[in-house]
């Protein structure tokens, strides 16, 4: 047996994966943004199953306080960008996989061509103008997004698929006014929580490029830390979304300027 399928082995015998799913996984290309907490098992596992072509976006440096969370980086990184640190994890871990780094901070010029070569997007980021971004491009694009967020001890996730399933703006038409919405820095996060949304995050991506299972299309789960629960949500298109409903208002990309909440740890 060569090296190649002894690696997959475990989810070759799968019922219904096979060499034809493995094919899939290593010709798919899946774009992660935010290479912390959620994008960090996202990326392991996404690199661990074979999937061709991994990229990671993101304009941080690591510092000691991600590392409670973001596992794809340690000690001996701090400083160092998250984008480099991530690529030589992937590396190590499979290096099989193609990593493409973009170290770049996301914005309304450069997310349109970031995400345009992808099969698949996970947004793994922490801020709103980044997520109405990346989800309104998504959209106009027509590429999936499995959308997560982790803070405190909770977390959601969603799956968007244009054309097919509610769009982010049906949950959240509009971004929330500023200091509304606190942070990891403001709140705290488990490492553990992040850890899950992240997983999920790559298990739905999985599905979505295999084409089995039921993917979250049409759900929102939520996760709750403190009691191990889930919960999952119907969720339906809105005929007056302002981005696909029947008259939508915006047609083209909008960024915002969100401010958190923030606090500082004496």
């Amino acid at each position: 047996m060569d090296q190649t399928t002894l690696r997959y082995s475990r989810q070759l015998i799968l019922d219904g994966f096979g060499p034809a799913g493995q094919e899939k996984l290593r010709r798919a290309k899946v774009l992660v943004i935010g290479a912390g907490g959620l994008g960090s098992p996202a990326l392991l596992y996404l690199a661990a199953a074979g999937v061709g072509r991994l990229g990671v976006a993101d304009c941080d440096a690591v510092t000691f306080s991600n590392l409670n969370r973001q596992i794809i980086h340690d000690s001996t990184d701090i400083g160092r960008p998250k984008t480099e640190s991530a690529a030589a994890k992937i590396g190590r871990l499979n290096p099989e996989v193609a990593v493409i780094r973009h170290d770049l901070r996301l914005n309304i010029d450069n997310v349109e061509e970031l995400i345009r070569d992808y099969d698949l997007v996970l947004d793994a980021t922490d801020n709103f103008t980044a997520r109405y971004l990346i989800s309104d491009c998504c959209y106009l694009l027509g590429k999936p997004v499995i959308e997560g967020a982790a803070v405190g001890y909770d977390g959601v996730l969603m799956t968007i698929i244009p054309g097919q399933t509610p769009c982010y703006r049906c949950l959240y038409p509009q971004p929330p006014a500023d200091g509304v919405l606190p942070t990891c820095s403001d709140t705290g996060i488990l490492g553990m929580a992040a850890g899950i949304i992240g997983t999920t995050q790559a298990l739905e991506a999985v599905k979505l490029i295999l084409g089995t299972g039921t993917t979250l299309a049409g759900r929102i789960l939520t996760f709750d830390a403190l009691t191990t629960g889930f919960r999952q949500v119907p969720w339906q298109r809105r005929a007056e979304c302002p981005l696909c409903g029947e008259n939508p208002s915006i047609t083209e990309l909008v960024e915002y300027k969100i401010q958190c909440r923030t606090k500082e740890v004496l």
